[in-house]
């Protein structure tokens, strides 16, 4: 069982705020997944479903980005989840939009969300770090992560939330770099291929998964076997 978090504030007022990106990872994951409905649940929204044959949970917090742990540690204390099974996806202010990294354990940098769920449970669970990039000057941080995407971020975002999606299983298996190599497909597709320009959504078998990250030099040599 894993446990995926999205951080954000509730309410459609902060919707499409870059602060709200992790609400928008978990529900294209839901989305294209199939999970069950979204349910009040453990002071937050929680859906669940399988990718490939690993159950998974994904949850949203309702209480405010600042005591988000609250949530967070209702929820994995009921389910009894370790916390190498949690997975966190929250805006990152120190990479480029579109970039993302996975980082276990560590600090929060300042963020309010793994600040507060850090004093729940402890610092060792994974994040995944969505960059949406600074807006030059530490005084400007608050009205910058509280306003809505704008135009131009529309691109890299929707190729952002796309490949999450596209590599959510791998993540779920426990595959840390298939996962971030999926995701590179789609925020950063080699040039000249042109069977990667398709999106390999909803994976669900580990034949399905074999075949998405054959790379084009295992397919040459396929041939002459």
């Amino acid at each position: 069982m894993k446990l995926f978090v999205g951080l954000g504030n509730p309410g459609t007022k902060y919707a499409q705020n870059r602060h709200n990106i992790g609400f928008m990872a978990l529900d294209r994951i839901s989305e294209d997944y199939a999970f069950g409905p979204w349910r009040s649940k453990f002071q937050g929204q929680v859906c669940e479903g399988k990718l490939g044959d690993t159950k998974v949970f994904l949850l949203k917090p309702s209480t405010f980005m600042n005591l988000s742990g609250q949530s967070v540690g209702e929820t994995v204390r009921f389910h009894k989840i370790p916390l190498e099974e949690i997975m966190v996806f929250h805006d990152e202010l120190d990479l480029a939009p579109g970039k993302m990294r996975l980082k276990k354990g560590g600090g929060h940098a300042g963020h309010n969300g793994l600040r507060s769920i850090s004093a729940h449970l402890g610092a060792d669970y994974a994040r995944i770090r969505l960059g949406i990039g600074h807006p030059g000057h530490k005084d400007a941080v608050a009205g910058f992560v509280l306003r809505d995407f704008a135009k131009a971020d529309q691109d890299w975002l929707a190729k952002l939330l796309n490949g999450i999606s596209d590599g959510a299983t791998y993540l779920a298996l426990g595959d840390e770099s298939k996962f971030m190599n999926t995701v590179a497909l789609q925020t950063a597709p080699p040039r000249s291929s042109k069977s990667l320009k398709l999106r390999p959504t909803t994976i669900t078998s580990q034949a399905q998964i074999e075949e998405v990250t054959r790379n084009p030099m295992q397919i040459l040599l396929d041939k002459f076997k």
